[in-house]
This record gives structure tokens, C-alpha cells and sequence, in this order.
């Protein structure tokens, strides 16, 4: 994000990789606002990009297809369920029905983090969202379309990922269309699988320029993901003090 690398960006709790590093370094430098998240394809949630969030005081709406992924989120967080800070979906995310699950969840406006893993169409559900306005998206791209290529799969409600490199976007065409939307590209995580976007009217100085995906490009490093981080994660419930 800057020529020099603050140490937090190196920092992994709960997230897949240093998305958890990542994103508190972005809202040291932009503040936040109501604390408030939106994430879809949080599978069991002990592994996510909003978890340490969630154990830091945040709220927000969590949304998954699969049913075992929910019923393990309602087991481990049933302590966030019942004080509301955190409400849970079962839906396979389209941009047909996006809109109206955030809406259901009592969630509009300005939050401040919307994060999307769906593996397929995250471009064309990012495109489609119109409830909400996020001030950071958190994104994952394909990182084995390099730039300049601007390439994205054809919008299929029922596609999901086959395990090949044919999902999603390249980084160009979420640059291109982030542009579009009034955000900013800031970086990506080392392992090339995660875009970090700040809108527009925040960015000032905080990161570095060009805005291009050229400037913030990272190769797929997907190993990265595989490497131990210490003990196995169990997200609380704690006590603040």
C-alpha cells in the first residue's frame, strides 16, 4: 500500500492469510465509522476475513450456501447470534437475490467492509450491489490473469468453481470496474488472491499510487495459504477489559 511495509500488514488471526493484517493497517488509516461488516463465503467463519472483526466488537451479516457451513457458524457463534452483533444466511449468493439478503438482515447505507469469496461471480455480485456502500472491498481476483489482461467468466447464477484457474476476474477488470463504482484500488495480500479497494472519497494520500493494477499486482502464491500459523483458531466468545 505505501513503498514501506508496516508490520501489521503481516498479521494472521483468523483470516486465510494476512487479509487480517491487511485491513486494520487500511482502517488505521481511514477510520471506521459504525463498525459494520458484510461477508459472503465465510464457510465455517473460523476462517475468514471479518472474524477478527467480529471478535473485536464489530457487527455484521455473514451469508453461506452450504448448510453445514451455517449450522457450525450457529455452534461456534451462538454467543454473537444471540447478543446480535453478528446475523447468519443460508443462501447461494446471485445478483439476482444479493440486494434483498443484506436488506433482510437490516443492514443499509454506508458500512464500513464488504468482503467477497464466492469464487466465480464475485465480479458480477460486486456490480449488482446497490443496498449498501461500502467505504473498503475486500475482493478475490485471479491472479493467474495477469495485467493487462481484462478478463472475467460470463455471468451464470449456478456456476461455481471447478478447482481450475477459470473463475472469476483478472485484477485489471476489477481495477476497471471499481473505477466505475468510485473506488480505488490500494493493494493485494503476498499469496495473490485477495484486492483491497477504498472508495474514492477516502483514499487521499494514505496509499500508494498509481491506483493500477500494474502498481498493486500479485502473483498467485496460493502455497502461502498453507503455511502455519500457530495454534488452531477458536474465535472466543472473550471478555473485553
Amino acid at each position: 500500500m505505501r513503498p514501506q511495509t508496516p508490520a501489521s500488514l503481516w498479521i494472521k488471526v483468523y483470516s486465510q492469510n494476512e487479509e487480517d493484517g491487511i485491513i486494520q493497517e487500511i482502517f488505521k488509516r481511514v477510520g471506521a465509522t459504525n463498525r459494520t461488516f458484510v461477508e459472503f463465503g465465510v464457510e465455517t467463519g473460523i476462517e475468514s476475513n471479518t472474524t477478527k472483526l467480529l471478535v473485536e466488537g464489530w457487527r455484521g451479516l455473514w451469508i453461506d450456501a452450504m448448510p453445514m457451513h451455517v449450522a457450525a457458524i450457529r455452534t461456534t457463534f451462538a454467543h454473537k447470534l444471540a447478543d446480535g452483533t453478528l446475523k447468519v444466511r443460508e443462501s447461494f449468493v446471485t445478483t439476482e437475490n444479493i440486494n434483498a439478503l443484506i436488506a433482510e438482515a437490516g443492514i443499509g447505507g454506508d458500512i464500513d467492509l464488504l468482503s467477497i469469496d464466492i469464487d466465480n461471480n464475485d465480479y458480477w455480485v460486486w456490480k449488482a450491489i446497490t443496498s449498501i456502500d461500502p467505504r473498503v472491498v475486500v475482493i478475490e481476483y485471479n491472479a493467474t490473469l495477469r495485467p493487462p489482461m481484462s478478463l472475467v467468466v460470463p455471468y451464470n447464477p449456478n456456476q461455481t468453481s471447478d478447482g481450475s484457474n477459470y473463475f472469476g476476474a483478472s485484477l485489471e477488470a476489477f481495477v476497471r470496474l471499481g473505477r466505475d463504482m468510485g473506488y480505488s484500488i490500494v493493494g493485494c495480500n503476498f499469496s495473490g488472491s485477495n484486492a483491497f479497494f477504498v472508495r474514492n472519497d477516502l483514499v487521499g494520500d494514505h496509499f500508494l499510487q498509481p491506483a493500477t493494477a500494474e502498481e498493486h499486482y500479485e502473483p498467485a502464491r496460493y502455497f502461502f495459504s498453507n503455511l502455519r500459523s500457530g495454534h488452531r483458531a477458536n474465535p472466543g466468545p472473550y471478555l473485553a477489559v
